[in-house]
């Protein structure tokens, strides 16, 4: 079930919201628990047996590591919890990868598994490994099972996170504030991003869609589907996650950021600390910090490095594009630390200038259904292949879709947020014009949410690019 569809947004969210606020605070874990597992198997109900067989085996081992806690035992209770965590992803998303590649490389013919991809698998297996190994490192475990089956299948952020750490809504799960000052708040938030997840994502999506097919290719095209993608994906995924965490407060839970503003980055380093921000911080603590991070030698300091950004990309995907654009960034990121950083910190708009350019490209990379058609787009952004500079249709695209693209560039920066804050500020030194702000705020978003309506009615472009990983 996706946020931006109709049933979820009439019939679903009502529905979960009508029985939480009336059940008593020993029970809302429950009816959210409940409503989470309706959530999670409404297209696939079989998997709801993978989830529940999941949150099981973490409880087991968050119990055993608490109670083995300090002795030799724990390291391999820890070891044996991430294993079946991962075993179960490894399985599920990966196992016709390595199939595929064996076959390739010694000439088998193995029959694939042909597994259908359990829908926020990739999320909610990092959640589970998060909650046991900070039992091991000495956060109590939590020994309602109810309590942490809510907090891995929560529905809010299920599907595409962000990856909430468990460690930082322990104490929500046991007792958390519900305000309508909050609810307002998160009502806003979840407003906003599926305006921008209906408004322009799916908007840059058709536009992405109409030059995969086109059979007028030429240079213009490709950095308009390059630009074009980097910004839907943008607004896609940053969109969700603003839909997530406004869920969260609605229901009583702060969701720590996941997006800010990354293209107004001056590094690729900078930027990573701006995009996904809650996979980034899971690889930091959960990967590169117990690999040894930059405390180490340097040869073994640059393997870190490339094997972090490997497997970030590798969770994206089971594809080898996915692999290349994290070791993509894993040589961004060692040229900068080697000696680039000093030079763009002189030169701002340079490196701003650098930062869209590798970005631009990375996502080509990203989206591409295999080497060769990315080869075959990167290429096309250069003239490789005798393409022409300019098309028809390239022209036709860019009059139709120049002004969504200006709207898109100006919202993926804080413009409009530090617009609203200045016109908040200054409204409110007048009480008049600080009731006419309340009354026409509320009124704003219900428009909005009409006009996402009919889009949602007219069965627009609507996919969530997220899903798939």
């Amino acid at each position: 079930m996706l946020f931006s569809s109709i049933p979820f947004l009439y019939y679903f969210l009502p529905l979960a919201l009508i029985f939480y606020f009336l059940a008593p605070a020993k029970f809302k874990n429950t009816v959210l628990l409940a409503f989470s597992l309706i959530f999670y198997g409404w297209g696939e109900p079989k998997y709801l047996f993978l989830m529940i067989v999941s949150i099981g085996a973490g409880y087991g081992f968050g119990l055993l590591l608490e109670r083995y806690r300090q002795k030799p035992a724990a390291r391999w209770i820890c070891f044996c919890s991430v294993a079946v965590s991962l075993g179960f992803l490894l399985y599920f998303k990966y196992a016709d990868f390595f199939l595929e590649n064996i076959n390739a490389v010694t000439g088998l013919e193995l029959g694939l598994l042909n597994i259908a991809l359990p829908i926020g698998i990739s999320f909610y297996t990092f959640q589970m490994i998060s909650y046991t190994v900070d039992v091991y490192r000495g956060e109590p475990a939590q020994r309602n099972p109810l309590h942490l089956a809510t907090y891995i299948a929560m529905f809010p952020q299920l599907i595409a996170g962000p990856i909430v750490r468990y460690s930082q809504i322990a104490a929500q799960l046991q007792r958390r504030t519900h305000s309508v000052d909050l609810a307002a708040l998160g009502i806003r938030r979840f407003l906003l991003g599926l305006g921008k997840k209906i408004l322009i994502a799916n908007q840059l999506g058709e536009l992405c869609n109409a030059f995969l097919v086109s059979t007028e290719k030429s240079v213009l095209f490709h950095w308009i589907y390059a630009i074009a993608f980097s910004l839907h994906i943008y607004f896609d995924f940053s969109g969700y996650s603003d839909m997530a965490i406004g869920l969260g407060k609605i229901f009583g839970f702060h969701f720590a950021e996941n997006f800010n503003y990354p293209y107004i980055s001056a590094s690729i380093t900078e930027f990573w600390r701006r995009w996904h921000i809650s996979l980034g911080t899971w690889f930091r603590d959960y990967v590169y910090i117990p690999m040894g991070g930059n405390r180490v030698g340097k040869a073994r300091w640059f393997f870190n490095i490339f094997t972090v950004w490997m497997l970030t990309g590798f969770w994206h995907g089971a594809a080898w594009n996915f692999v290349l654009w994290g070791l993509f960034f894993a040589l961004l990121l060692v040229c900068e630390k080697l000696w680039l950083l000093p030079h763009l910190a002189r030169h701002k708009f340079i490196s701003h200038v650098y930062v869209l350019f590798f970005v631009a490209i990375s996502f080509v990379l990203f989206h591409a259904e295999n080497l060769p058609q990315a080869c075959s787009h990167i290429g096309g952004m250069f003239g490789i292949g005798g393409i022409p500079l300019a098309s028809p249709e390239a022209i036709y695209y860019l009059k139709s879709f120049g002004f969504l693209l200006l709207i898109a560039v100006i919202g993926a920066t804080p413009v409009c947020k530090y617009l609203w804050t200045v016109l908040e500020m200054r409204l409110a030194k007048n009480k008049g014009f600080a009731i006419v702000l309340a009354i026409a705020e509320p009124c704003g978003l219900l428009l909005l949410l009409l006009v996402m309506t009919a889009f949602l009615v007219d069965g627009s472009f609507n996919p969530f690019l997220y899903f798939r990983f």
